[in-house]
């Protein structure tokens, strides 16, 4: 089974040939999300901003430059945002996160599985959401290095062990509450884009541009908030899994939710209304770094 492997065993040194595995795994994925964060910042080919008629004809400003010239110019500069966050915040945490969590850090380990997670979240959504450009291969590469190190990583906690850790922990209450209100409330904001039209007869989104599907929400409402609320909902029936997957989620919601206000930012800047998710996205941002600097907190403790 899964859990039944063991790369720190709590308390006892790690074997090596996994601390070589999990090493090597880290500094591939830096070295290959440096490469592609810093094209899609920097990359500045192309012909400029061009209206374009989709196959639905809605008209969609196009970007026209770099490595996302032709994705719409909202979702552009989200993704340059998030290659922001990326290189500068995710790329890092990562190499920290490793260095200690090989040092059997149970803290450290967390955070490096829901670092983890977040590289994985995003790079499989460019790999689905970006128009294909050439760093197609790096985007599927970035996925699977991501996937295998999660999986490897994760295979190293005890699940006992890490509920007798945090049975007693209120933040970790606390956040399991959170994240119940954060699927519901995300999910009625996805909800509020998809079903209107499907209601009214026009059933294409306006959101959806030229794109093929909506591959944010379409993710978010089949996976990732269904992942968050049933987490959430097991740790208050404290369920064993739950005491690990809750402070995972959270390490990786805090990663992403620093993506999004960087998104709403750069957007500010570049006129686009954001009202009211500026004030919205930065409040459960901060709501799930506080969380899971409280939880991590109590991993630490005696």
């Amino acid at each position: 089974m899964l859990w039944s492997l063991s790369l720190y065993d709590d308390g006892l040194p790690a074997k090596m040939k996994y601390k070589n595995t999990v090493t090597t795994l880290i500094f591939a994925i830096v070295i290959l999300a440096s490469t592609a964060t810093l094209v899609g910042i920097f990359s500045d080919n192309g012909q400029g901003p061009y209206s374009y008629r989709s196959i639905r004809g809605e008209i969609v400003n196009i970007y026209g430059k770099g490595l996302y010239q032709h994705m719409s110019r909202e979702v552009a500069i989200q993704g340059i945002a998030q290659d922001i966050v990326t290189f500068f915040i995710a790329n890092p945490l990562l190499l920290i996160s490793c260095f200690f969590a090989l040092k059997n850090s149970l803290k450290w380990r967390i955070v490096l599985s829901g670092t983890l997670a977040y590289f994985l979240v995003t790079y499989a959504f460019y790999l689905n959401m970006a128009m294909y450009n050439v760093l197609f291969l790096i985007y599927a590469t970035l996925m699977g290095l991501s996937f295998f190190a999660f999986v490897i990583v994760a295979a190293t906690f005890d699940l006992e062990k890490v509920r007798e850790k945090f049975q007693a922990s209120s933040a970790l209450k606390v956040a399991g509450i959170f994240l119940i209100f954060n699927a519901i409330a995300i999910g009625i904001l996805w909800l509020g884009i998809v079903v209107p039209p499907l209601v009214d007869g026009t059933l294409y989104p306006k959101t959806l541009e030229h794109y093929t599907t909506l591959i944010v929400q379409g993710n978010d409402l089949g996976l990732l908030l269904p992942i968050a609320f049933v987490s959430g909902y097991l740790l208050l029936k404290k369920k064993q899994p739950a005491f690990l997957l809750v402070p995972v989620y959270l390490v990786f919601l805090s990663l992403l939710m620093i993506a999004l206000v960087a998104k709403v930012v750069y957007m500010g800047v570049s006129g686009y209304n954001t009202f009211p998710v500026i004030f919205i996205i930065p409040a459960f941002a901060i709501i799930s770094i506080v969380c899971s600097v409280l939880t991590l907190r109590d991993a630490e403790q005696d």
